[in-house]
């Protein structure tokens, strides 16, 4: 099983969380479709190191930050959303 570092409550089994995405910077009011499109729906799927956002939905209830290696599911780091990266 996966365990994984939450910032707040420490390390704790992978089902306590849910995975919510990638960091992506919300576009302005005033863009077109094509943005929109791609901030919901296009994903780097990078293969390696790869920062992704998580949530402690079974614990605390936090988001945080974690770097985690895709391929051998190394858990690099967690962060605190506005921690020095």
């Amino acid at each position: 099983m996966l365990r994984l570092p939450c910032p707040y409550c420490g390390e704790r089994d992978e089902p306590e969380f849910r995975f919510a995405g990638e960091p992506a910077v919300r576009p302005g009011s005033d863009v077109g479709d094509a943005v929109w499109a791609a901030y919901l729906y296009m994903r780097s799927n990078e293969k390696g190191p790869h920062r992704e956002v998580w949530s402690h939905a079974g614990g605390c209830g936090q988001f945080f930050l974690l770097e985690r290696d895709t391929v051998s599911h190394a858990v690099l780091r967690a962060l605190r959303p506005g921690e020095a990266s």
